[in-house]
C-alpha cells in the first residue's frame, strides 16, 4: 500500500489527555504487516478513510463515512458505544467493537480507593494533616461489610475480586444471575430482591452501563431502603443515579456519604450543592485513566485487524457490540 491508503486509520482522538500518535504507533508496531496511520487533520480524515478497512476513534461523523468505501470495522476506544451512528454502520454492513474489559484494573483500584477513604476516614486525617494537628480520630474496619455490586461485567467482576481480599461479604447485581459471577450471592434487577440487598448493604457500586433497567435505579425509594451509615459509589453512568433524590438523602442522613467518578449532569456545575458536603468524593470521570489504557487497546484491535481478514467477524471479534 501507499502513503495514501492505509487499511488502518486511527482518528484524531486524544482521551484522557493521552495522544492518539501513541495508540497508531502501537497499533503499527503489532500490525507490522498492516499500513496504520493517523489522520491529523479534518482533510486526513476524508482523504485517508476512502480504503481503509478498518478506522479506531472516539466517535465518527456520519459525513466522515460517507468517503469511507472499503470499511469493514469501526473500533471504539471507549466501553460505551451508544454515542455512535449504529444505524449508519448498520446500513453499511460495518462492524462495531468497543474497549470493554481495558479500563476494568483501574476503576476496580479506584473503587477501592473510595471505600478505604470512607472505612479509614482518610478525609479527616488529610484534613488534620493541613491544619499540622496531631489528634487521633476514629476509623471503622471494612472487614465484615457488605458490598452489592451493580454490574458483573469486567469492571464490577474486577471491583469484587480485589474486594475479596478484604473478606467482606459481597453481593453482585446482573441482568442474568444464572451465569453466577465473582461474588458471594448473585441476584437479579427484581424489585424484592434488590430492595433486600440495598437494605443489608454498606457500600453499594454502580459499575453498570446506562440502559432502561438502570436509568434513575437509585432513586428516592432506594435511597429510603439503604442503611442510614451506608454508603453509595458510582462509576457506571450518572442517570443511574436520580441527582436530586441523592442530594436529599445526604441532606436528610439517609445515607453516610457518596463517591461519584460520574454525574447528572456531567460536567457537574461549579455551583451545584454536590460539592459542598463533606462526605461527598467527587473525581471528574477520571477513574477511566491508566496509562496502560493504549496499550490494552492496541492488543485488542490488533487482534481483530489479524481476525478480519482470515475468519467469519461475527464469530471471532472481540468486543463485538454490532456486527
Amino acid at each position: 500500500m501507499n502513503d495514501n491508503t492505509p487499511d488502518v486509520l486511527v482518528l484524531r482522538s486524544n482521551t484522557h489527555g493521552l495522544h492518539a500518535r501513541d495508540y497508531a504507533d502501537l497499533l503499527a508496531n503489532r500490525l507490522p504487516n498492516h499500513d496504520v496511520q493517523l489522520a491529523t487533520t479534518s482533510v486526513e480524515e476524508r482523504e485517508l478513510i476512502e480504503h481503509a478497512t478498518v478506522v479506531s476513534g472516539v466517535d465518527i461523523d456520519p459525513e466522515l463515512l460517507e468517503h469511507a468505501k472499503d470499511l469493514q470495522l469501526f473500533a471504539g476506544i471507549a466501553a460505551g458505544y451508544n454515542h455512535l451512528p449504529l444505524d449508519t454502520f448498520d446500513e453499511m454492513g460495518i462492524a462495531v467493537t468497543n474497549a470493554s474489559g481495558i479500563h476494568a484494573p483501574n476503576i476496580a483500584e479506584q473503587v477501592a480507593g473510595y471505600i478505604l477513604t470512607f472505612s479509614r476516614q482518610l478525609r479527616e486525617g488529610q484534613e488534620r494533616e493541613q491544619r499540622n494537628e496531631w489528634r487521633h480520630y476514629q476509623a471503622e474496619e471494612l472487614m465484615g461489610s457488605t458490598v452489592t455490586v451493580v454490574g458483573l461485567g469486567s469492571i464490577g467482576s474486577a471491583v469484587a475480586e480485589r474486594l475479596s481480599a478484604f473478606k467482606v461479604e459481597t453481593i453482585g447485581v446482573r441482568y442474568t444471575p444464572e451465569k453466577g459471577g465473582p461474588t458471594d450471592e448473585v441476584i437479579g434487577f427484581d424489585q424484592a430482591d434488590f430492595e433486600q440487598a440495598l437494605a443489608q448493604t454498606d457500600y453499594l457500586i454502580i459499575a453498570a452501563p446506562l440502559t432502561d433497567t438502570t436509568r434513575g435505579l437509585l432513586s428516592e425509594e432506594e435511597f429510603t431502603t439503604l442503611p442510614s451509615d451506608a454508603r453509595v459509589i458510582n462509576v457506571g453512568r450518572g442517570k443511574i443515579i436520580d441527582t436530586d433524590a441523592l442530594v436529599t438523602a445526604i441532606q436528610q442522613n439517609q445515607i453516610d456519604g457518596a463517591a461519584l467518578d460520574v454525574t447528572d449532569p456531567e460536567p457537574l456545575p461549579a455551583d451545584h450543592p454536590l460539592w459542598d458536603f463533606e462526605n461527598v468524593i467527587i473525581t471528574p470521570h477520571n477513574a477511566g485513566h491508566s496509562p496502560k489504557h493504549w496499550d490494552r487497546l492496541a492488543d485488542i484491535v490488533a487482534e481483530n485487524v489479524t481476525q478480519l481478514s482470515e475468519t467469519d467477524r461475527d464469530n471471532s471479534l472481540k468486543n463485538l457490540v454490532q456486527s
